[in-house]
């Protein structure tokens, strides 16, 4: 079996690009990878089950492609979402196992089968968590990493402040841990880190990219906000999720009666789902958010950073003996 270490010594830094709905595709995942970091995207955001297996082929072929240039790529991720409400999860894990996916990013529901059949053939499961609780039950399943996503992530989002998530999670775990949630920089991952992580989680930063399929006013949107535009709600989909406020409004949302709506209701109506096609998600990272960059320039700027970190701190600490 593949182990974490094996895929982390893979790796440029120790960055995952998050599998992102409508955002993610193979000309993203391809680039992250390429530069060293672990590229990734969603199962459920291709059209069909068809449509997901011709981009599992399409990766493959130019990971394999770069290999054989010398390169040495970096391994890529499938999220699946295991849930009843997920018509798909059956056949797309089917896809997963024929294509050996190297890591699984399991999210929703206790990821019991997902880990049995992945570990079957050598690959590796991450399961998003949010909470001790949701920790506990994935370690159950057998899981090797959990992914901690905290308050200020896009999109579905979990509300613990980042410290206490994690360190909630080291009393559990002392196994390969992803912090999620409003990392733009390089600084950020050595940051993660230091509070005990071993691999960051970057969405919406990789939003605003060339390669990302979301729309041209998303982009620009998340080009002109800060953290503070964001709006936290639970009502729009059943699920809490930070949203770009603006684009609430624009949707004719009125915020307050957002703030007292039950979670899910929203979305019982189809004509309130038509009207708010256009509504978009984002982090609290959108504020350190200022160019549409192509993947592989973000992913270059991002090791840039990183190294740039380590040494200023390697430096500082020498100089002081501490933070201070």
């Amino acid at each position: 079996m593949t182990s974490v270490r094996q895929i982390s010594d893979r790796l440029a830094i120790p960055v995952i690009v998050a599998p992102m709905f409508l955002v993610s595709t193979p000309a993203m995942v391809i680039a992250a990878c390429r530069e060293g970091l672990m590229g990734s995207f969603p199962a459920h955001g291709t059209r069909s089950t068809e449509v997901f297996e011709s981009w599992l082929i399409e990766i493959e072929t130019r990971m394999r492609q770069l290999e054989d240039e010398g390169s040495k790529p970096a391994p890529f991720a499938v999220n699946l979402v295991v849930h009843e409400t997920n018509a798909r999860f059956k056949g797309d894990l089917d896809l997963c196992v024929k294509h050996r996916v190297p890591v699984v990013l399991s999210s929703k529901s206790a990821p019991g089968e997902v880990v049995a059949r992945v570990h079957d053939y050598g690959g590796v499961v991450f399961h998003d968590i949010a909470s001790q609780r949701h920790a506990h039950k994935a370690l159950e399943a057998g899981v090797d990493g959990l992914i901690a996503v905290t308050g200020g992530a896009g999109g579905h989002t979990g509300t613990l402040n980042p410290f206490a998530l994690l360190n909630e999670v080291r009393r559990l775990f002392d196994g390969p841990v992803v912090l999620a949630g409003g990392m733009t920089t390089g600084r950020d991952v050595l940051a993660a880190q230091a509070m005990g992580a071993d691999f960051a989680y970057f969405g919406t930063r990789f939003i605003a990219t060339q390669e990302s399929s979301a729309p041209a006013g998303q982009k620009q949107m998340i080009l002109e906000s800060n953290a503070s535009d964001v709006f936290f709600s639970a009502a729009v989909d059943g699920a809490p999720a930070n949203w770009l406020t603006k684009s609430l409004l624009a949707a004719g949302a009125d915020l307050d009666v957002l703030r007292t709506t039950l979670p899910g209701k929203i979305v019982a109506s189809d004509q309130t789902r038509k009207r708010w096609k256009d509504i978009w998600t984002a982090g609290h990272g959108v504020g350190n958010i200022d160019d549409l960059p192509s993947t592989q320039a973000l992913c270059q700027r991002l090791k840039q950073e990183y190294a740039q970190a380590r040494l200023a701190l390697g430096q500082r600490l020498a100089g002081t003996g501490a933070l201070g």
